[in-house]
């Protein structure tokens, strides 16, 4: 009987909260969790609706996830985002979320993330940032694991500073410049764009809300992640957000 080769098996880098991940041929797989078949389902509807999104694939022998490898780069390994980019991402987003406003979750769906969210209108990706896409000959958010029902403005203000206001050293006007192309394909309403500033402003202090509690408990993998640079990188963007959020109100005023 011929010897049967073990799958190679390729760590990925990234996956601070989704525990260790690794590439076996076209494929990722990561850790099974309690919520795994809720947001498998939740992905399988957005792909159903249009949405471009891994495919999810079931459950190897090791009990892991089975899940589409998408090739390309993870776009903060690029750099600053052009406007054009950036108002593609927010028409994504748009997608995303027009999809998600359809979605019924079943009676007793198990989702798990880190921080509640101020309602659960519908059910959001959560880490729509430039950490978890793809940019390559498709455009596509990886890692939905923390998907969970939240709100349309709490999940844009998330995405709109992780994409257009991450970047502490730039020029507010210019980080307005991007921020308001986000939003413009996004296609924003005006009662989104004067909500916004105030929600980044609140959306990333949860967050380094939620890092400080966490290493102060000890609660890992936010523990760790806050002493290896998350937690002063959460401070600093807060107070970014923060201290120009008339910029933000005037580059997304209609």
């Amino acid at each position: 009987m011929p010897h049967e080769e073990t799958p190679h098996e390729e760590g990925l880098s990234g996956g601070n909260a989704s525990g260790a991940v690794v590439r076996i041929g076209d494929t990722v797989r990561k850790p099974w969790a309690a919520s795994t078949p809720s947001v498998t389902a939740f992905v399988a509807a957005l792909r159903a609706g249009g949405v471009d999104a891994p495919d999810p694939r079931g459950r190897d022998d090791a009990g892991r996830q089975v899940i589409e490898f998408v090739p390309g780069d993870i776009a903060i390994e690029r750099g600053t985002m052009a406007p054009a980019e950036l108002r593609r991402v927010g028409a994504m987003v748009r997608e995303i979320h027009d999809a998600s406003a359809g979605y019924v979750a079943p009676e007793g769906s198990v989702w798990e993330t880190a921080i509640a969210a101020p309602g659960t209108d519908l059910v959001c990706h959560n880490d729509l940032a430039p950490w978890n896409l793809v940019v390559g000959e498709r455009w596509v958010f990886i890692d939905w694991d923390a998907a969970a029902p939240s709100t349309r403005l709490w999940d844009l203000a998330y995405a709109a500073q992780s994409f257009a206001l991450n970047d502490t050293s730039a020029a507010p006007v210019d980080a307005a410049r991007g921020l308001a192309a986000f939003a413009d394909g996004y296609g924003a309403d005006a009662a989104l764009r004067r909500a916004l500033p105030a929600a980044m402003a609140e959306r990333t202090a949860a967050m380094h809300e939620m890092l400080r509690r966490s290493h102060a408990a000890g609660t890992e993998p936010w523990a760790s992640m806050f002493l290896e640079g998350h937690g002063d990188h959460w401070r600093l963007v807060t107070e970014y957000v923060e201290r120009h959020r008339e910029v933000w109100v005037a580059a997304l005023r209609e």
